[in-house]
């Protein structure tokens, strides 16, 4: 279980490095997004779409990082401490291709056990 926390600590850092990047490139984003919109009838609703989401997406992974660091510390120290935030973390990180959905997909696999997993497709 602790090299499972382990690699949540380092996926959790590297969530935040995403964010943090994302938050500096923000301008830059934006040009290009705009860029595209050059023949679109109403730009400035899809740009305005696009801040929305793209604000959104940092706030995600900066939750999904701070997630993923806390629930990896909580099981370097007790291994049922935190099950429950690796379960969300591993949740949460299958959106993000293709680590998250390898970390996440293994997570899933050994904190959730085989008797819920065959309950949840029976029903």
């Amino acid at each position: 279980m602790k090299p499972l926390g382990a690699c949540w600590i380092a996926y959790g850092a590297l969530r935040i490095c995403v964010g943090v990047a994302m938050v500096l490139f923000a301008p830059t984003a934006t040009v290009m997004f705009g860029a595209l919109l050059g023949r679109v009838a109403d730009p400035y609703a899809l740009m305005g779409a696009f801040h929305a989401l793209y604000v959104v997406v940092i706030v995600l992974s900066f939750v999904c990082g701070l997630l993923g660091i806390a629930g990896g510390l909580a099981t370097q120290r007790n291994p049922k401490a935190g099950r429950r935030l690796l379960i969300v973390s591993g949740l949460l990180a299958l959106m993000n291709l293709p680590l998250g959905v390898a970390l996440g997909v293994y997570t899933l696999i050994v904190l959730l056990p085989a008797g819920q997993m065959k309950s949840a497709q029976a029903g």
